[in-house]
C-alpha cells in the first residue's frame, strides 16, 4: 500500500477503537501499532500484525468490532451464514472476537485462515477460562453454560476495546453493520447497551397459567443483538453489578430460563437509564410467539433478520417467504466472492497474502503448464468437522482417510456399513453442495449414528480437481495414531478394521517404520454380492467376477502387489518398490503429505508411495485383507488426461520436477527414481 505523513495506528481517526495486537489471525488486515501493552487475560493461540493506513489515500472508515460466542459443530456452521451477511454488505474493515469452545476454535480459526478475506481480523478467546464466572448460575435454556458468556465480554475481551456489536449466530443481516455501528453515535452519555424490544409476550407473563417470568421493563428486550458500550460499563462495575442482579433474582427465580437475556433484563428494570433502545428492525425476531410482524410495515425496512426458533425456515409469518429466501441466500452464497477487497481502499495484506501474490506473480502466464502451476497456490476455503465428530481413539486405532466430491456422495453409507472404525473425508464441494450433503447426511438413517466420521469441506477453487490437497486434509485430520490411506469407490473388506487394528500391534508398527499393503480388486458389476472371505474372494477370481485392481489398463500400479503370492500367503511378506507403483497403504498418521502439485488425474498416489519409500518405509502386504472397487462413470479429469495432449505434457514436466526436488531432499538414495522414470 502506498504510504504517506498523516496516518494513524488501524481502527480509524480519533475516537475509533484501535484494533489490538496480541494473539490473533490477521487475514490481510493488520492490528494495531505494536506497542500494545502487556494483556493478562488468556486468548487462542494466533498471531499478530502491525501496519498504518494511509489518510490520505483511504477513507477514513472506522474498524468495526463484532463479537459471537461459538461452540460445538452446529455453531460454528451457523456462525458462517451470519458472516457471509455481513462481509456482503459491509465497507469496511471487521473485526471478528469469537468466543469459543475446543471445537468451535479449531473449525473456526482454520476456516479464517484458508478463507484470507481482506480487511477481516479475527481473534480468540478461550470459553473455559471464563465459565467459571457463570457456571453458578442455573440455566434452563438449551444453549447452557455458552448462553450466559455475554455476560463476562468487559473482562474476556481486551481491557483497550471500548465498543463492541454482540451478535447470536442464528442472524443474518440485510444491509452494512456500519449502520448499526453508526448507532453508538446516538447513546447519551448515561447509556451503556443498545437492545431491541422483545418481541414476543414472554416477559409479560401471559403465555400459559402459572407462567413466571424474571423482571424485565415492559415487554423487555431481546439480547441477539447488543450494542455494548464496553469502556463505560467497566467504568459502572458491570461485572459486579450482573453478579449482584443475578444473585437478588436467583433467590426466587432459582433459575434462568432465557440464559443471558433474563439478567441483561433484570439488571434493566433496576437501572432503565442505562439501556439504548435500538429500532425493531435491527433485530426482527422469528420465533413462533413474537409480534414481529407488528414492528415494521415494509419487508424493505428490515436490517437484521434472527432466527430465535428451533424450527427455523418453518416459522409462521406472513413474509416467512422473504425470510427464507434472505437465509437461504446466504447459506449458500459462494464465499469465494466475498475475497473482493474494499471498494475505494485497497488493504495492507499479511505477509501470507504477500507471499502468494509474489508467487503468483512469478508465474509464466506463457507456459503452458501454467494452469497446473497456478492451481498449485490456489488457497481454498477449509470447513473442518462440517458435522458433529465425536471420537476418542485407542493407541492402535485406525482411521480409514479418503476424498470424494457430489457425484460420489453415494458412497459413504456403503463405507460406513463396512467399516465400523473412525473415517476422515474431506469433500469437494461448492456452499450450495455443501448445504445439500448436510441434508442428505441428515436424513440418512446410516450416517446420522455416526459420530467418528470427520467431514472436512474443502471448497471449490479453479479449474482442476485439487486431489491430493483433499487427501492432506483428509489425513492431517486424523485424530488416531494410524491411517488406512483409501480411496472412496472402494469398498473394504469386512471386518478389515479390527483387521488392521490387530496387525499394527502384530507388525509393531509403532517402533518401525512400515507401510501396509491392502490388494486392491475390482468388479465391473454395479451390483455385487460382496465376498465374505478370501475364499470367497479366490472363487470370484477364478470365476471372472472379480480382477485385480486395474488389471486390464493399468497392470503396473498394482503388479507389485504379487497377487499370485497373496492367493496362498498366510503371513505378511514385504515387496520391492517398482515404477509407478501405487497401492494403497496402512501407515502412521505422521507419514509424508502427498505431494500437491499433483492435481486432477495422474501420479498422485505415485509420487506418495515414492516418497514413502525415500523414507525407507518398509512396503508390507497383508494376507488377509482386500478392497473392492466399484464401478463409476470415469471422471471429468481422466477425460481430459485422455483427450488432452497438453495435460499429458504437463503431468510428464510435473513429474521430472518432482524426481528434482526428491533428489534434492534425499539426496544420491533418490537418483533411482529418476532412472527408473527414464527406463519405462
Amino acid at each position: 500500500m502506498e504510504r504517506c505523513s498523516g496516518h494513524v495506528p488501524l481502527g480509524g481517526g480519533p475516537g475509533e477503537d484501535p484494533g489490538h495486537a496480541g494473539e490473533t489471525t490477521s487475514l490481510g488486515w493488520p492490528g494495531n501499532a505494536s506497542g500494545s501493552p502487556q494483556r493478562s487475560w488468556r486468548k487462542w493461540p494466533g498471531r499478530g500484525k502491525s501496519g498504518h493506513l494511509c489518510l490520505d489515500c483511504c477513507p477514513r472508515d472506522p474498524l468495526i468490532h463484532v463479537a459471537c460466542v461459538c461452540a460445538g459443530h452446529n455453531a460454528s456452521r451457523d456462525v458462517v451464514t451470519l458472516v457471509k451477511s455481513v462481509l456482503f454488505h459491509r465497507r469496511n474493515p471487521l473485526h471478528f472476537h469469537f468466543i469459543t469452545d475446543t471445537v468451535a476454535n479449531r473449525i473456526l480459526s482454520s476456516l479464517f485462515r484458508s478463507w484470507m478475506v481482506p480487511s477481516v481480523q479475527v481473534s480468540f478467546y478461550d470459553a473455559d477460562e471464563l465459565k467459571s464466572e457463570v457456571s453458578w448460575i442455573p440455566n434452563k435454556h438449551y444453549s447452557g453454560i455458552y448462553g450466559l458468556m455475554k455476560l463476562t465480554l468487559t473482562k474476556a475481551l481486551p481491557p483497550d476495546l471500548n465498543k463492541v456489536i454482540v451478535l447470536d449466530t442464528d442472524i443474518t443481516f440485510a444491509t452494512d453493520i456500519a449502520e448499526l455501528w453508526g448507532i453508538f453515535r446516538k447513546f447519551t452519555d448515561k447509556q451503556v447497551i443498545g437492545l431491541v424490544e422483545n418481541q414476543s409476550d414472554w416477559y409479560l407473563g401471559n403465555l400459559w397459567k402459572n407462567h413466571k417470568p424474571w423482571p424485565a421493563l415492559g415487554r423487555g428486550f431481546n439480547t441477539g443483538v447488543i450494542l455494548l458500550y464496553l469502556e463505560r460499563l467497566r467504568r459502572i462495575s458491570w461485572e459486579q453489578m450482573w453478579r449482584l442482579t443475578a444473585e437478588r433474582e436467583l433467590m426466587s427465580m432459582l433459575s434462568t430460563s432465557l440464559a443471558d437475556q433474563d439478567i441483561f433484563n433484570a439488571f434493566i428494570k433496576q437501572n432503565p437509564v442505562l439501556v439504548h433502545q435500538l429500532p425493531c428492525f435491527w433485530n426482527v425476531q422469528l420465533s413462533d410467539h413474537t409480534r414481529s410482524e407488528q414492528c415494521y410495515t415494509e419487508v424493505s425496512d428490515l436490517k437484521v433478520i434472527h432466527w430465535n426458533s428451533p424450527k427455523k425456515l418453518r416459522v409462521k409469518n406472513k413474509h416467512v417467504e422473504f425470510f427464507r429466501n434472505l437465509y437461504l441466500t446466504f447459506l449458500e452464497y459462494d464465499g469465494n466472492l466475498l475475497r473482493r477487497e474494499l471498494f475505494g481502499c485497497p488493504s495492507q495484506a499479511s505477509p501470507e497474502s504477500i507471499q502468494l501474490q509474489g508467487a503468483l506473480e512469478e508465474l509464466d502466464e506463457d507456459d503452458q503448464c501454467y494452469d497446473f502451476r497456478r492451481e498449485r497456490l490456489t488457497v481454498h476455503r477449509v470447513h473442518l468437522e462440517f458435522l458433529q465428530y465425536e471420537y476418542t481413539p485407542t493407541e492402535d486405532d485406525v482411521t480409514l482417510v479418503a476424498q470424494l466430491s457430489m457425484d460420489r456422495l453415494q458412497m459413504l453409507e456403503a463405507i460406513c456399513k463396512h467399516w465400523e472404525g473412525p473415517i476422515s473425508l474431506a469433500l469437494y464441494m461448492s456452499d450450495a453442495e455443501a448445504q445439500q450433503f448436510l441434508r442428505y447426511a441428515q436424513a440418512s438413517e446410516v450416517l446420522k449414528n455416526r459420530k467418528n466420521v470427520g467431514y472436512h469441506i474443502v471448497y471449490k477453487e479453479g479449474q482442476f480437481y485439487p486431489v491430493n490437497l483433499l487427501r492432506n486434509v483428509a489425513l492431517k485430520n486424523a485424530n488416531t495414531p494410524y491411517t488406512f490411506l483409501t480411496d472412496v469407490d472402494f469398498l473394504p473388506m469386512y471386518g478389515l478394521y479390527d483387521y488392521l487394528r490387530r496387525s499394527v500391534v502384530h507388525l509393531d508398527m509403532r517402533n518401525s517404520k512400515k507401510a501396509l499393503v491392502v490388494p486392491a480388486f475390482e468388479t465391473l458389476r454395479y451390483r455385487l454380492s460382496f465376498p465374505k472371505s478370501k475364499a470367497e474372494l479366490l472363487s470370484m477370481l477364478d470365476m471372472g467376477t472379480l480382477y485385480t485392481f486395474r488389471y486390464h489398463v493399468w497392470p503396473k500400479g498394482h503388479a507389485p502387489t504379487n497377487y499370485a503370492k497373496w492367493r496362498t500367503a498366510t503371513t505378511p511378506y514385504r515387496v520391492e518398490w517398482e515404477p509407478d507403483f501405487e497401492p494403497y497403504v496402512v501407515v502412521r498418521r505422521t507419514c509424508p503429505e502427498y505431494d500437491q502439485r499433483f492435481v486432477g488425474f495422474g501420479w498422485n498416489k505415485v509420487s506418495h508411495i515414492i516418497e514413502l519409500d525415500a523414507q525407507e518405509y518398509d512396503l508390507m502386504v497383508l494376507p488377509n485383507a482386500f478392497m473392492i472397487h466399484m464401478p463409476h462413470a470415469p471422471s471429468f479429469d481422466i477425460s481430459k488426461f485422455r483427450t488432452s495432449s497438453s495435460y499429458r505434457n504437463c503431468l510428464n514436466t510435473l513429474k521430472d520436477e518432482f524426481h528434482q526436488d526428491l533428489s534434492r531432499k534425499y539426496g544420491a538414495a533418490a537418483l533411482k527414481y529418476l532412472t527408473a522414470q527414464r527406463n519405462i
